[in-house]
Formats: C-alpha cells, sequence, structure tokens
C-alpha cells in the first residue's frame, strides 16, 4: 500500500511538473485560459514527516501563482511582459528540501514579527519576554522556526471573480518564546486584473506582539541569471529608517530628501546603491525600512517597481506604515536557481509591507500589540501590469 501511495503521488508530482513548465514561459491566448482555476499536489515531506501540498491558481489571462504548504511560500508567480509573456519573476526552488535546507526566506510567510528586535528582547503587561537570537544578537523573522518553517492548513477558494487558497495557523502560547495562542490566517487571492492580493487576519487569547508579511524576491526581468540593478523603483515616503551597524533602527526618522533614499520618483536602483554613505555601509546596500506616507489613510499605492527590458510593472498597495527595501545584498552565489545556475548577488529585490523594526523597543513607533478580543487584519497588493 505504501508504495502504490509512493507511485500515485510520484505521478501527479510529474503531472504538476508539465503543468509547471507549459504555464510559466508560454504567451497566453483566451483560448488557452478562458476560467479561473487551483489545482493541488503533492509537495514532499519535511523532515518531521509532514506531507506538504502545493496549490497553483491560475486566473483567465494565464497568470499562475503556485504556494505551498510550508511557510506559505510563494514558489512561483508568472507575470505578462510587453509581448505578451507570462514568465517566473520570483526566486524560489523546485523542491522542499532546498526550502527546509537554506532558504533565505524565499517566498514566504514571515510572524510572529517581520524584521529585527533587539537582542531578542521585549516588555509587554510589566513583563520581560525573551526570544532566539537568530541573527547575531537581535532576533529576526520569527526566530529558529517562525511562520516560514511551519505547515500551514489550506483551504481552496473558488468563486466567479477570483480564486484563493486560505492557510491557517495556530501559533501556541511561547512558541518561539511569544505570549498568546495566536490563530493567523492568511488569504492569497488572484484575480483577473493580474493582482495577488494578500489579506492577514489574527487573534490572541494573551496580549502578544505581532508584524506580518510575505517575503518573495523579484526578479521582474524573468531571468534571474541577471541583476535588479536596472529596475526603476519608486517608494512613496518622505522618511526613513536609519539603522545602526547591527541593522537595527536607530530610533530616528531620517527625511530622504539629499539621500540615496529618495525614491519618490522613479529611480534605477544601481543609481545610487554605490556611492559612499554610512546607511549603505551598515546594510551592504539598501537594507532599510522607509516610513510610507498616508498611513492614516489605510489601503493604498505605495511603491512600484519597472524593469525595461520586459516593460513589466509591479505596483504595492498596502494599509502598513512601512517597507522593506531589501536589495538582495547577501546573495552570492551559493544557492541553486530554479532555471539552472545560482542566485547570484543582488539578482532579486524585495519589498515587505510592514510595521517598523524593534516596535516593541521604540515607543514613538506605531504599536505593534495586540489584545484578547482584537482582531489583526491586515491587506496587501501585489499588481503585475505592462508599460
Amino acid at each position: 500500500m505504501k508504495r502504490i501511495r509512493k507511485i500515485v503521488r510520484l505521478i501527479l508530482t510529474f503531472n504538476m511538473i508539465i503543468f509547471f513548465i507549459g504555464c510559466v514561459n508560454k504567451k497566453s491566448t483566451k483560448s488557452e485560459y478562458n476560467m479561473l482555476n487551483i489545482k493541488k499536489a503533492p509537495f514532499g515531506s519535511t523532515t518531521d514527516g509532514i506531507e506538504v501540498e502545493q496549490y497553483i491558481m491560475q486566473n483567465r489571462n494565464g497568470m499562475v501563482v503556485g504556494i505551498i504548504t510550508y511557510g506559505g511560500i510563494i514558489n512561483f508567480l508568472t507575470a505578462k511582459d510587453k509581448n505578451g509573456n507570462y514568465k517566473d519573476i520570483v526566486l524560489g526552488y523546485k523542491n522542499l528540501e532546498h526550502y527546509q535546507k537554506s532558504s533565505p526566506y524565499f517566498g514566504a510567510i514571515i510572524g510572529r514579527y517581520a524584521n529585527r528586535i533587539e537582542m531578542g528582547k521585549f516588555e509587554l503587561d510589566g513583563l520581560n519576554y525573551e526570544l532566539a537570537k537568530n541573527n547575531g544578537d537581535n532576533h529576526l523573522h520569527g526566530g529558529l522556526k517562525g511562520f516560514d518553517k511551519v505547515v500551514w492548513k489550506a483551504k481552496e477558494i473558488v468563486t466567479d471573480n477570483d480564486v484563493s487558497i486560505e492557510l491557517s495557523y495556530l501559533s501556541k502560547d511561547m512558541e518561539e518564546g511569544y505570549p498568546g495562542n495566536l490563530d493567523v490566517k492568511v488569504i492569497y487571492t488572484l484575480n483577473d486584473k493580474d493582482e495577488l492580493i494578500v489579506n492577514y487576519e489574527a487573534s490572541t487569547d494573551k496580549t502578544t506582539i505581532l508584524n506580518l508579511t510575505q517575503h518573495s524576491y523579484f526578479n521582474l526581468s524573468g531571468d534571474t541569471n541577471r541583476d535588479i540593478l536596472d529596475h526603476e523603483l519608486l517608494i512613496n515616503a518622505d522618511s526613513f529608517l536609519p539603522v545602526n551597524s547591527n541593522l537595527i533602527p536607530t530610533g530616528e526618522l531620517k527625511e530622504v530628501g539629499g539621500t540615496p533614499f529618495d525614491f519618490r520618483l522613479p529611480k534605477k536602483i544601481r543609481s545610487d546603491i554605490d556611492i559612499e554613505d554610512h546607511q549603505l555601509k551598515n546594510g551592504l546596500g539598501y537594507d532599510h525600512c522607509w516610513v510610507l506616507n498616508d498611513y492614516a489613510k489605510g489601503f493604498r499605492f505605495v511603491a512600484s517597481a519597472y524593469e525595461p527590458s520586459s516593460g513589466r510593472l509591479l505596483e504595492v498597495f498596502t494599509d502598513q506604515p512601512g517597507i522593506q527595501f531589501y536589495s538582495g545584498n547577501f546573495l552570492d552565489g551559493t544557492l541553486k536557481s530554479k532555471i539552472g545556475g545560482k542566485y547570484n548577488y543582488r539578482s532579486g529585490f524585495c519589498l515587505e509591507t510592514q510595521h517598523f523594526p524593534n516596535s516593541p523597543n521604540q515607543k514613538d513607533f506605531p504599536k505593534v500589540e495586540l489584545s484578547p478580543g482584537e482582531k489583526y487584519i491586515s491587506k496587501t497588493a501585489f499588481k503585475f501590469s505592462v508599460k
């Protein structure tokens, strides 16, 4: 029986690979893609023996998005270029083993707390909490086993207008040092506007801290053997958060005017990334949080990235106060690419919508506490088009 199940699983996986190859690099026509659809297949098992599934969402235009239940990871995402060709534009892996062994958070859901907490410590309601120090002396992206490394429960939702994968997870009290039993939902929705919408929901039975984000690495050229330095980036922010040498915000909100951090008008990432600047030196490039304008307005446009050779345009919308722009400074050519070769220096960038790093230890930053009876609700959208 075990052998039969293994053979069936191999057949399903083979069929999914064939579907994936047929989708990610082809020109679409309405006759080929005339329905919203979700496909499901096995994606291996964790080292703990937990089975992982892959869900592939497809819209009527030919855009496909792959989600695996391990880490809620977006492991491929196609977007149309100026010639109508859809191609995979996110970094990631073809198999689960690589995600478990050596992934720099490729495509994952990040929590309970995205980004860094200084010295892995914070105080809440008069109690001191200590977290894992998994980034030098600091806590990063939820700890040793954050939300990027757990297996989520998945539910498929298909409507007349879109398709969704609803992921849910119960983070138990004191998991990774965080207080409270936290019920979390992350809903990925794909529609015919070529938008991928990410809705976050959470509730707790004890006051805790929470800061969720999505950690996809993009390369809009569709060729991850190329760097991302010719992408034209816009960030709607008048200030950013300077950091110390450990990438912890100093607490200052610094105006971007006259600095390499001014992306209020589109400019190529390469324009200022190598100039002599103390903050760029601290981050080895861009690895900072921008203080987004119009936070009080809620959900709004906050950033865009444009890749001239393909014509692909990514627009980001969110209700969050900050966005971490990371220019792939730690990609060093040691990680194997999905398309062959390696992920080299600055071959992908991240635009992570979130609250500010180290907010629990900065009284002047927006609050990140969640209490019993409250509901955490947040929304980010990634819209893909051509110009």
